[in-house]
């Protein structure tokens, strides 16, 4: 099948699962994650309407993005960000989902200002404990978002976790209601400069739980575009 029958497979099936689960379809967006792939077949699926993409790299941004200015492309970064790739994206992201620690929010405070931008963030949450994610634990979740909510130049949106491969779709589906009732909390402390509007959670082969637990936004890269060019190593979409 080609991108564009994909897609069109895809965005159904998020319709199915939000009708199911009680929800508006609308509540949520499909971010495509195009990390690894090709410019001309990004251009095919941009084309069809995909235009919140995900990368994992803060490389491949700077390399795509020059390709798709005028075409109304919103450049999300889900992969883990370090300090010193902050410089590179600043002035292209428009949602950075993967922040996990105060000084990457500082560094990105501080090249927003320079820009005069308020950029805008996701804290990511390793709800299942494994050494190998990255993410701030639950626990440490809310006090991260108070000392972020000072800067000045950067504003929560919510939170995103990534689950485990070779989950269930009840494991998976425990890890991304977990998520949810941590958002719900720290919302309830209505911490100033912090919204719990987003919750970014579901990759090609989960989406359907985090669909049911309440997911604004998942990250589907295999089911749109299909199986990588393994270049890249992480695993966000």
């Amino acid at each position: 099948m080609s991108v564009a029958e994909n897609l069109a497979e895809i965005r159904s099936r998020i319709d199915e699962l939000a009708r199911s689960a009680g929800r508006n379809p609308e509540e949520v967006k499909l971010i495509a994650v195009s990390k690894t792939k090709p410019v001309p077949l990004i251009k095919e699926a941009v084309a069809a309407g995909a235009l919140d993409l995900g990368e994992n790299k803060p490389q491949e941004i700077v390399l795509k993005y020059p390709e798709f200015e005028g075409d109304n492309v919103r450049w999300h970064m889900i992969g883990h960000l370090q300090k010193n790739k902050v410089r590179h994206i600043i002035d292209k992201a428009e949602l950075i989902h993967s922040v996990d620690s105060l000084a990457l929010a500082e560094e990105i405070n501080k090249r927003a200002e320079t820009i005069g931008k308020i950029q805008k963030i996701l804290i990511q949450v390793n709800v299942t404990g494994e050494d190998s994610k990255s993410g701030v634990s639950p626990d440490d979740a809310a006090e991260l978002c108070r000392e972020i909510s000072k800067l000045n130049n950067v504003r929560i949106m919510g939170l995103m976790t990534i689950s485990v491969s070779g989950y269930t779709y009840e494991e998976n589906k425990r890890v991304f209601d977990s998520l949810a009732a941590l958002a719900a909390r720290i919302d309830g402390m209505k911490i100033d400069n912090v919204s719990m509007k987003e919750l970014s959670m579901g990759m090609s082969h989960d989406f359907d739980a985090a669909i049911a637990a309440g997911a604004t936004m998942v990250r589907v890269g295999t089911a749109i575009f299909g199986a990588r060019d393994y270049g890249a190593k992480n695993n966000a979409n």
